[in-house]
C-alpha cells in the first residue's frame, strides 16, 4: 500500500458521506466550545441549524450567499498553496476588487447599465491580482516572505478603505462612512427570484469547476502542482521556469479574490463601506484546507462553512451567542489540519528513511 504524498493529507472523497462527517465534526467541534463557554449547547445548535438550514429561505438567503465570497476566495486560498505561494492576503485582495468595482460602478452604472456591471466585475479581478503583484515583486525582487507581505497588504487595503469611504467615494452627505448605492443595472441578478441568492453564486461554481479542470488536467495545472511539490526539482529535472509559475499563481489567486470583493459589492451590499467583509479572505484559509486545497472540494467545504457563519448569526439572534465563538472553532480547525499535515509528513518521512 503506498504512502500519501509527504504534507499532504489523504484525498478527500468527493461524497455526500465525507460533506456529512465533515459536518459533524465541525458541529462536535463547535458543541465543545459551547460547553466550556457555559451556554446552552442545545438551543445554541438549534438557532445554528434553523439559520443554516432551517428553511428553504435560509438555505438560499443566508447559507449559500455566504458561501459565495467564501468559495472565491477560498479557490484563491487554494491554487496559491498548491503552487507553494503562502498568500495570506486574500482579504486585502477581496477589499481592493470591492472598492475598484464600487469606483467603476459609480462612474459608469448610470451611463453603461449591464455593462458597467461586466465591467466593474473584470475591474475587481484585476485590482485583486494588482494587490498580489505587490507582494510577488517583492518575493521576487528582494526574497520578502509572502506570509509577512501579504498580511502587511491585507492592513493597507483595509485603511485604505477606510480612506475611500471617508473621502473620494463618501456618499454626497458626507455623514456616513460608505459609498453612495450602486446604481441598480450594475446590480448582480438574482439567480432564484424571491430570496438573495444572486449570479455570483453560479459565477463561483464556474470558476471552481474550471480551476479544477485546469489544475488536473493542463499543461499549466501540471507545472502548478509540480512547483508546490518540489520547486527545485522541477526547475533542475523538469525544466520549469519555476518564477513564472509562481507569478502566475499568485496573480490569479489575486484576481479571484478581487472577484469576489467585486461580487460581494454588485450582490450584496450594492455599496461600499468599513468592514464590508467580516473576514472572508481569513476563513478562506479554513475552506481551502478543509478542501485539501481541492478546487472542486471547496465547493463543499465554502458551503459548509458558509452554512457555519449563517447559522451563527443567528445563534447570536436567538440564544445569545457572541460571533467570535465561531471564528474560534474555525481558528481551531485551521491548526487541526496543519498539525494532521505535518504529523503525516514526518510519518512519511520516517517510513521513507526506513525503507532505504
Amino acid at each position: 500500500m503506498s504512502a500519501p504524498a509527504p504534507g499532504r493529507l489523504p484525498a478527500f472523497a468527493g461524497s455526500l458521506s465525507v460533506a456529512v462527517l465533515l459536518a459533524l465534526g465541525i458541529v462536535a467541534l463547535l458543541a465543545a466550545v459551547l460547553a466550556a463557554s457555559g451556554f446552552d449547547v442545545s438551543s445554541a445548535l438549534t438557532a445554528l441549524v434553523r439559520g443554516a438550514a432551517g428553511s428553504s429561505y435560509a438555505v438560499f438567503s443566508a447559507t449559500l450567499v455566504r458561501a459565495t465570497p467564501l468559495i472565491l476566495t477560498g479557490l484563491a486560498v487554494a491554487l496559491a498553496f498548491q503552487g507553494g505561494i503562502l498568500n495570506i492576503g486574500a482579504e486585502g485582495q477581496l477589499l481592493a476588487g470591492a472598492a475598484v468595482a464600487s469606483a467603476v460602478a459609480l462612474a459608469w452604472g448610470d451611463s453603461l447599465g449591464a455593462g458597467a456591471l461586466v465591467l466593474a466585475l473584470v475591474a475587481a479581478a484585476a485590482a485583486g491580482a494588482g494587490w498580489a503583484a505587490v507582494p510577488a515583486w517583492l518575493k521576487r525582487r528582494f526574497g520578502v516572505l509572502e506570509v509577512i507581505s501579504t498580511i502587511m497588504m491585507n492592513f493597507v487595503a483595509l485603511y485604505g478603505v477606510g480612506y475611500l469611504v471617508r473621502g473620494p467615494l463618501q456618499e454626497p452627505t458626507h455623514i456616513y462612512p460608505q459609498s453612495s448605492s450602486l446604481p441598480a443595472g450594475t446590480h448582480l441578478p438574482m439567480l432564484i427570484p424571491g430570496t438573495r441568492l444572486h449570479v455570483g453564486f453560479a459565477v463561483a461554481v464556474i470558476a471552481a469547476l474550471i480551476a479544477w479542470h485546469a489544475v488536473r488536467n493542463t499543461s499549466a495545472g501540471f507545472r502548478l502542482r509540480v512547483v508546490g511539490a518540489n520547486p527545485h526539482a522541477a526547475a533542475s529535472a523538469g525544466g520549469v521556469d519555476v518564477a513564472a509559475v509562481s507569478l502566475r499563481a499568485f496573480l490569479v489567486s489575486g484576481a479571484l479574490a478581487g472577484l469576489a470583493g467585486g461580487v460581494e459589492v454588485a450582490g450584496v451590499t450594492y455599496a461600499l463601506y468599513e468592514n464590508i467583509s467580516p473576514g472572508y479572505g481569513y476563513t478562506a484559509i479554513a475552506v481551502a484546507l478543509l478542501a485539501g486545497l481541492h478546487p472542486g472540494l471547496v465547493l463543499l467545504s465554502g458551503v459548509l462553512l458558509g452554512a457555519l457563519e449563517a447559522g451563527a448569526a443567528a445563534m447570536q439572534r436567538d440564544a445569545g451567542v457572541p460571533l467570535v465563538l465561531v471564528s474560534v472553532v474555525e481558528a481551531m480547525i485551521i491548526l487541526a489540519i496543519v498539525g494532521a499535515r505535518a504529523v503525516l509528513a514526518r510519518r512519511v518521512r520516517g517510513a521513507v528513511e526506513v525503507g532505504t
